[in-house]
């Protein structure tokens, strides 16, 4: 467990491509203003993690809920449930469609409703111009992506990504900047304008989220920014897809 600031940690987990390729995956916690606790995505902890975890939370009764924010992490909402049993468990629509017999909330945090829940703690936004749920269950490139207000960290899944080193290798060769998904170009919504729309919100977020210092991103790092670190990396992600957003445009308009 890694504490980045007085009241965020963050959780590296192991989470193996057809059994062979560990791609990592992630959980936050987050320390609210009440005192009590919210944990971000699900993973299944090992028994070090398990429990700091439980250290930290009073045995789990001081969390309040477990907020999970890609639509397409799934695999190990049951298991943190059940570590956590009395924590308010909220997802995604397709969350609630994939593991029905989970005991779900049913306010979704993709809707704006859901998330003023928690507003005193986290600011939220979802990628306009995507698809949050394509029909193609390997296009991960949107999520719900969370900030922490107090501190200022950035927790996303899959929308933006750091390409580090694997084990050891990553002490010593240096992450790439912030990079929006490969697979950008097929979440994009078929229809006009929805290219300019992607564009106007990564340029609002780069200028909104200014001054983030960590990034947690699920299958590869935690990344420590600069001052200007955060609105330099997502601008320059954007450049990085104009081509896509192009071609969309040419076909769409």
């Amino acid at each position: 467990m890694q504490q980045l600031a007085n009241d965020f940690w963050n959780l590296r987990g192991t989470f193996k491509v057809a059994g062979l390729l560990d791609v990592g995956t992630q959980l936050s916690v987050v320390r609210r203003t009440n005192g009590r606790f919210l944990v971000l995505d699900s993973y299944t902890p090992n028994e070090t993690h398990r429990q700091a975890l439980l250290g930290l939370t009073a045995g789990g009764t001081l969390v309040d809920a477990i907020i999970n924010v890609h639509p397409f992490h799934t695999l190990h909402c049951e298991p943190l449930h059940q570590l956590l049993p009395a924590a308010r468990l909220i997802g995604t629509r397709r969350h609630l469609q994939q593991a029905p017999h989970l005991p779900w909330d049913p306010h979704v945090i993709e809707d704006v409703e859901t998330q003023a829940d928690f507003a005193d703690d986290l600011d939220f936004t979802v990628p306009a111009g995507l698809e949050l749920v394509p029909a193609d269950d390997n296009v991960h490139a949107s999520s719900v992506l969370v900030r922490h207000r107090r501190s200022g960290i950035v927790h996303v899944d899959d929308t933006l990504s750091v390409l580090a080193a694997p084990g050891a290798l990553g002490k010593w060769l240096p992450q790439s900047g912030l990079k929006f998904h490969p697979t950008l170009s097929r979440a994009l919504q078929p229809r006009a304008g929805a290219a300019d729309a992607f564009e106007r919100w990564a340029r609002a977020l780069a200028e909104r989220w200014a001054g983030t210092p960590f990034v947690c991103a699920a299958h590869s790092a935690v990344r420590e920014l600069p001052a200007d670190g955060w609105r330099d990396e997502v601008l320059k992600a954007l450049h990085h897809v104009q081509g896509k957003l192009r071609r969309h445009r040419h076909r769409y308009g």
